[in-house]
């Protein structure tokens, strides 16, 4: 093997090191104490862990702090068990009870509507993941060659999402639950469900059947940035096709479950441990420098 060759192996294989160290250096209780996902486990059943979740992981937009009050105000209004209040509620009755809720550019009835959808989808089917295992696997709706490899996570978040938005429009909820057809990363639908599919490992919960195999990294500006200075995408879009390349990338390095590394790459971003730009100071001791751009290593001699 050429000595270049050799180098980039080794240079992969060691960034898978340093990716599952980064992992393992947070205890779970840690990680769910500053994440909206926290506030999913202090639910008691798997019924209302999946409406919570649905509410927390849509919400999961702009600063912590503010996402996880966000979801209390709404779980407030919803009571102490939010799958039985919703069976038992209306659009219009959910759209009182929501009324003067805002999150950035989400307002009360956006949440409403989607809350609504999530109830029919649970009166048919019987829970969220049944009714999003019925979508992924409706073979009507044709796959675009861009997600080939995944055709049945496409079809779920087309289906499932189209059913949660319903005929309603605008703005807020086009934002909260984005269209897949259009292109769209569906960062937060794929953080719900990372969240449900990945096997209970004391931060994600394993409620729903589908494999986490043929799920996609949720791509938000800290996971895209910091999947372009490793080298796991060189596009400059947070959409779709970005989750796509970006999970395929970590597949080399776990086929069985690319996105159980999300946690590792968005806390670079979020903890500030990776400035968005080369800086000595905050860069001299990351265990990622050897593996990004910024830093780049010496040519290997031939």
């Amino acid at each position: 093997m050429a000595p270049i060759r050799s180098l980039a192996v080794h240079r992969e294989a060691q960034l898978k090191v340093r990716l599952v160290a980064l992992l393992e250096s947070v205890r779970p209780e840690e990680r769910l104490a500053h994440d909206p996902l926290g506030i999913v486990h202090e639910a008691t059943s798997d019924a209302d862990r999946e409406v919570v979740g649905l509410i927390a992981a849509l919400l999961a937009f702009g600063n912590v702090v503010q996402i996880r009050r966000s979801i209390r105000r709404v779980l407030e209004a919803l009571g102490a068990t939010p799958a039985a209040f919703l069976a038992a509620t209306s659009e219009r009755e959910l759209r009182q009870v929501l009324k003067g809720f805002v999150h950035r550019v989400y307002v009360g009835a956006d949440l409403a509507q989607v809350l609504h959808g999530a109830r029919t989808l649970r009166l048919s089917h019987g829970s969220l993941g049944a009714a999003f295992m019925h979508a992924a696997n409706d073979c009507r709706l044709e796959v675009p060659p861009f997600a080939a490899s995944h055709p049945r996570l496409y079809r779920g978040l087309v289906g499932f999402g189209g059913a949660l938005r319903g005929d309603g429009e605008g703005r807020g909820l086009q934002h909260l639950v984005p269209d897949a057809r259009k292109g769209s990363a569906c960062k937060r639908l794929l953080l719900y469900l990372r969240w449900m599919c990945r096997p209970n490992d004391g931060v994600d919960l394993g409620l729903f059947s589908f494999p986490p195999s043929e799920l996609l990294i949720p791509v938000d500006t800290h996971v895209h940035r910091i999947a372009r200075n490793l080298g796991l995408t060189k596009r400059r879009d947070a959409s779709l096709r970005t989750a796509i390349e970006i999970t395929a990338a970590l597949a080399t390095f776990d086929a069985e479950d690319p996105v159980r590394f999300d946690f590792a790459l968005c806390h670079l971003g979020l903890s500030g441990a990776c400035p968005s730009r080369k800086e000595e100071a905050a860069c001299g001791t990351c265990s990622m420098k050897p593996h990004c751009r910024h830093w780049p290593l010496p040519r290997a001699r031939r």
